[in-house]
C-alpha cells in the first residue's frame, strides 16, 4: 500500500499543527466490507488521522437506478463493522437530515460542528473523476481535503481539480465491491470474509439482498 502524489496536491493535506485531523468516509454502505474497512485504515495511518467517521447516505442520490437498502439497515451493518476500532466511529448526520444527500451538506454540517478541524473526505478514485458534476462542486475543497482511494497502478488525470485539493493513496484491498457482496447473496454464495463477521450475520437474519 502506498500513497500517490497528484500534480493537483501534496501527499498528506493542509499541514495545521495542533488541529485535529477527522476523516470522513460517506458512502452507501450497502454492505459495508473490508475494502472499506482496509481503506479507512490505511488513510488514518498516511495522514495520521485522529478519526475516520463513517457516514452512511441517507438518500443515495447517484443510485436512484437500483434498489437500495433501508438506512437504518445500513447504519447498523456500518455500526457492526466498526465497532472494534476506537479510531472508527459513525454519523447519524446524513440518515436523519432527510432528502437526497449530498456530500456538500454533509461537509458544510460536518465544519459547523468541528469548526477547529481539519476535514479529510476519503472516497473512491473513480468518484473524483465524477466530483466536478457534484453539487456545489466548487464548495467542496475549500470544506475538505479530498482522498481517492484506488486499486495500485489505477490512473487518475487532473480533470480540473485544484491544486492542493486532492491525494491518492492506493489500497489493493478494494478488489472488493459492495456490488459483488450483493450479487453473491442473491446467489447462495457466502460473503465470509469479504465482509465482517457480525455483518454477514446481519445480512443472513434480515435476509438482505436475496431477492435482487
Amino acid at each position: 500500500m502506498g500513497e500517490q502524489d497528484m500534480p493537483t496536491g501534496p501527499g498528506n493535506g493542509p499541514s495545521n499543527p495542533g488541529k485535529r485531523r477527522l476523516g470522513v468516509m460517506g458512502g452507501t454502505f450497502d454492505p459495508i466490507h473490508h475494502g472499506h474497512l482496509v481503506a479507512a485504515s490505511e488513510v488514518a495511518a498516511q495522514f495520521h488521522l485522529d478519526e475516520v467517521m463513517f457516514v452512511p447516505t441517507g438518500q443515495p442520490w447517484q443510485k436512484s437506478h437500483r434498489h437500495v437498502s433501508p438506512a437504518e439497515d445500513r447504519y447498523l451493518m456500518t455500526v457492526i463493522a466498526t465497532a472494534e476500532n476506537p479510531q472508527f466511529s459513525v454519523s447519524r448526520i446524513d440518515i436523519d437530515r432527510g432528502g437526497p444527500t449530498y456530500t456538500v451538506d454533509t461537509l458544510r454540517d460536518l465544519r459547523a460542528l468541528n469548526p477547529d478541524t481539519d476535514l479529510f473526505f476519503i472516497t473512491g478514485a473513480d468518484a473524483l473523476g465524477q466530483i466536478l458534476t457534484w453539487r456545489d462542486s466548487v464548495e467542496l475543497f475549500s470544506l475538505a481535503h479530498f482522498v481517492g482511494v484506488t486499486r495500485p497502478g489505477h490512473d487518475l488525470t487532473d480533470a480540473g481539480l485544484p491544486e492542493g485539493g486532492v491525494s491518492l493513496v492506493e489500497v489493493p484491498a478494494l478488489a472488493i465491491s459492495s456490488t459483488d457482496c450483493r450479487a453473491r447473496v442473491a446467489k447462495g454464495d457466502p460473503i465470509w470474509y469479504l465482509v465482517p463477521d457480525g455483518v454477514v450475520r446481519y445480512i443472513d437474519k434480515r435476509e438482505l439482498y436475496r431477492g435482487e
